[in-house]
């Protein structure tokens, strides 16, 4: 347990060393050299996947993307290429599920086969997505989104939807079938991730634009060694969360802007069995100089927190929206269990916000007999313009209170209620504000 700010921003610091973005080799391969067309009709898939293997063939370097717009299937990334957009440069993926391969996923924190990401790797290392051009998911009411099974993302009456696959993916894993044995794929509606590659080592994705994903659109699974920098995430679909590293090691994710239809940046470690399984936490994770607009929660633990997550820092941010729900948010279960710990969080402005400054709830699916821990976590210099509903709320068990919440210089101005607690141990509340008055612990100030 840490006793002041210091001792966090040490850890900081040491951990920065640790997180070193991949090195190329000068050499360039240029889309067009091996057939494609820049038109927005001709079908590249063939020519991504053929200079995507002569630059890994030839020790690596940059695949370049020109000027244009060039439509293919899902691109997979092998070690030591850099697939590298021009400004001008769209990638725009293909809407037809039959263009995506069956592989080996994690969908919603559980392991199975489905449609691949529309950019994958598979225990690859050295790998990146650079430069300024734009990643279009092309989804929308009419494409991917209806799957959700929502009128509002397009759905109609009688038409599919997840819902039934969704489900059999959670009986598949509770009985702890091989995740290779769990085909999904076409006439299941499970929808393709953008961008997740899965146990690889050693990934830098910077500069680019990311729009309209099918569904959540940075999602690296048991990876090490992870750079998301200065990348703007735009789409109000549902389910498209920006980023999500998913029991990763030693992550950095800096100067990137976040307008989502769910939460900005989620950490995770798998759901329920495949989370406890491989025992993997999500660890080490930088969050630094963002910006969050609309979106379910800014910093977000969970909910497929099973495998736990420690060392979590978010520094220097900034967040505003009447569609932002949530600054910090911990979700969990007992159907979860693991242990969440060492979360930190310093100058932190926010203009407005719906629901809470800092929500934790263990009740945010079914129950189950795996009671996780939540403690650990400490606020600095958070500074709320207009608040929403809570200021602070806390809900957990009995037999497990969130402990060691502290927020220090804290200012939270124009809550509904400031404190809403539920079981929790040692929370220290040291200057903090809530609409004007300072708040103690045990007490909740009048609402203005």
């Amino acid at each position: 347990m840490w006793t002041s700010a210091s001792q966090p921003l040490q850890e900081i610091e040491r951990l920065r060393k640790l997180i070193k973005a991949p090195v190329f080799k000068n050499k360039d391969y240029t889309l067009v050299d091996f057939g494609a067309k820049g038109d927005g009709v001709t079908d590249n898939t063939e020519a991504f996947r053929k200079a995507v293997t002569a630059c890994n063939a030839g020790g690596g370097g940059r695949v370049v993307v020109p000027a244009g717009r060039f439509l293919t299937g899902p691109i997979y990334l092998k070690s030591n290429v850099n697939l590298n957009l021009h400004a001008q440069a769209t990638i725009v993926f293909s809407r037809n599920p039959k263009d995506y391969p069956l592989v080996l996923v994690r969908w919603e924190g559980m392991d199975c086969m489905n449609y691949s990401p529309q950019i994958y790797a598979y225990n690859e290392s050295n790998i990146a997505i650079t430069g300024s051009g734009t990643l279009d998911g092309n989804a929308d009411k009419e494409h991917w989104w209806p799957w959700k099974g929502r009128e509002q993302y397009g759905w109609k009456t009688g038409t599919p939807n997840q819902t039934k696959a969704r489900d059999s993916l959670h009986v598949l894993m509770r009985q702890k079938v091989d995740p290779r044995k769990r085909i999904f794929g076409e006439g299941h509606y499970l929808r393709p991730y953008m961008i997740q590659p899965y146990n690889c080592k050693n990934l830098l994705i910077s500069g680019v634009k990311l729009i309209e994903s099918p569904m959540w659109f940075i999602s690296p699974v048991m990876c090490e060694n992870v750079t998301v920098e200065k990348v703007r995430i735009a789409s109000h679909g549902p389910n498209t969360d920006g980023c999500d590293p998913d029991a990763c090691k030693n992550v950095l994710i800096k100067d990137c802007y976040f307008d989502t239809g769910d939460d900005c940046i989620a950490i995770k470690s798998g759901r329920d069995e495949d989370g406890r399984g491989p025992g993997k936490p999500a660890e080490n994770h930088i969050i630094e100089g963002c910006e969050m607009k609309d979106g379910h929660g800014g910093v977000v633990l969970g909910s497929e927190i099973a495998g736990g997550a420690r060392n979590i820092y978010a520094l220097n941010c900034n967040m505003s929206s009447p569609d932002l729900d949530i600054i910090l948010r911990i979700k969990t279960s007992s159907s979860r269990g693991g242990i969440i710990e060492n979360i930190f969080l310093k100058d932190i402005k926010v203009g407005t916000y719906k629901t809470a400054a800092v929500h934790c709830t263990m009740f945010y699916e079914k129950p189950g007999n795996y009671l996780p821990t939540v403690r650990n976590i400490w606020v600095e210099n958070l500074d709320v313009t207009d608040g929403g509903q809570y200021g602070v709320f806390v809900n957990a068990y009995k037999e497990s209170p969130v402990k060691n919440l502290r927020m220090v210089n804290c200012t939270i101005r124009s809550v509904d209620q400031p404190l809403q607690i539920d079981h929790e141990q040692g929370m220290v509340l040291q200057n903090v504000q809530v609409n004007g008055q300072l708040v103690k612990a045990n007490s909740s100030p009048p609402k203005p």
